[in-house]
């Protein structure tokens, strides 16, 4: 092997030197380059993740922008907050005043402001009377009474007294039964609809009346004037049935039988039918409103199942009365329709308001044909068209936030001693 001169290497040396200031500059560039290319290559890497993530982050803006709230919806949402609110008061204030209705005394309830017993006495009276100008503003009248009859007949040539209510016409000479059937018909002709005040539940009650102690007095004005309620409903109903008639044969509601509140057994002596009960017969002493805490209280199975609770106070009544045939339909809607009355506060001291109610359910209906022959019948004209016997069982329903400011504690405290009493 050859080996190369010094000068050689010198030479080269010196070729080398001359080239040494662009080495420096050479090396930064092919470092650019080289930095360049890595930036060049992360920059596609990171164009790719910025594009797919871009497309995420952007589906979820526009999915945002599609259920975002619009300006105004929070006002209308707040509106309609204030609405609902107002709904739920206005309820509770209908309830309110589905119960809220005029006493027959301001001086009882809650508890009385005269401590004599003669405010029971003035209740009686107050009782007696308005249930007799119920009667009076439907045109009720009864058919006619043994006196009447034997008065006719006395007057009558050849009239003796004697014949007696639920004789056979047929029974009686001819003359005499011209006379009583022209008496009779002259009833049907002078009255919208029959109705003697002794069928009316608390008519009688109050007749003699004595209350025992201030207690029992207190308890027996409150469940009667509860009843009122009821008995007010009920004759109004026959006043809007009857609008327009002028005597009973053109009434749809021939004869109110009797409103009771106790059950047809435990009234007459026959059971299942009203038709054999004594008119004028004395009433039982239980024959009065009681609130329906458990299903013993109930007249009959109640398909609503409603007994009196927290909120509410559960009453049973039993109603019966002779309507023409096909107006059966139409008195029971009328019955269970809305009705006003006048409410001043239970001060009398306010603004009267007409507040409405609808508190009446049917809970049980039976219809039987009426036989115009039949003795119980043969004092009444009801016209010739068919009429029908309905005998209806009731609920009554009251609101106690409506009336309990004014239900005496007394009766408060014996409903809730009746529940807790196994």
């Amino acid at each position: 092997m050859e080996v190369p001169k010094f000068s050689e290497i010198l030479r080269k040396l010196g070729f080398i030197k001359s080239y040494s200031s662009l080495l420096l500059p050479l090396s930064i560039l092919a470092a650019g380059v080289l930095v360049l290319i890595v930036a060049i290559a992360m920059g596609r890497s990171f164009k790719q993740k910025a594009e797919k993530e871009s497309v995420s982050i952007g589906n979820q803006v526009r999915s945002l922008a599609d259920s975002a709230v619009p300006t105004g919806q929070v006002e209308i949402e707040k509106r309609y907050q204030q609405e609902f609110e107002r709904d739920v008061n206005q309820i509770e204030l209908l309830a309110i005043q589905t119960t809220q209705r005029g006493l027959l005394s301001y001086k009882i309830f809650p508890q009385p402001k005269d401590t004599s017993m003669s405010i029971f006495g003035e209740f009686a009276k107050q009782f007696r009377s308005v249930v007799e100008g119920l009667i009076k503003d439907v045109n009720g009248r009864d058919c006619p009474s043994q006196a009447e009859i034997d008065e006719a007949l006395q007057r009558s040539s050849g009239g003796r007294p004697g014949a007696r209510r639920g004789t056979s016409l047929s029974s009686m000479s001819g003359s005499e039964g011209k006379i009583i059937d022209g008496l009779c018909q002259e009833k049907a002709r002078s009255a919208c609809v029959y109705v003697n005040p002794s069928d009316l539940a608390g008519y009688d009650f109050w007749e003699n009346y004595k209350a025992s102690t201030m207690e029992a007095g207190i308890k027996d004005c409150w469940y009667w004037q509860v009843g009122y309620w009821i008995t007010e409903d009920v004759v109004d109903t026959i006043k809007v049935m009857n609008v327009g008639s002028r005597n009973v044969y053109s009434s749809p509601v021939k004869r109110l039988v009797t409103l009771s509140f106790s059950a047809p057994s435990k009234r007459m002596a026959m059971a299942g039918t009203i038709r054999g009960a004594m008119r004028g017969a004395s009433r039982p002493a239980t024959d009065r409103p009681v609130y329906i805490l458990a299903a013993k209280d109930q007249l009959t199975e109640s398909p609503t199942g409603r007994l009196s609770n927290a909120e509410n106070d559960v009453v049973h009544f039993n109603l019966v009365v002779l309507v023409g045939a096909e107006k059966v339909l139409p008195f029971m809607r009328e019955l269970c329709s809305v009705k006003e009355r006048e409410f001043a506060g239970y001060s009398n001291d306010q603004k009267p308001r007409t507040l409405k109610h609808n508190q009446i359910t049917i809970l049980e209906s039976k219809v039987r044909s009426v036989d115009a022959d039949d003795s119980e019948h043969n004092l009444f004209r009801y016209g010739d068209g068919a009429v029908v016997e309905l005998d209806l069982i009731c609920e009554y329903v009251f609101y106690k936030g409506g009336y309990e400011e004014v239900k005496p504690e007394m009766v408060k405290k014996d409903l809730q001693q009746t529940k807790t009493t196994p």
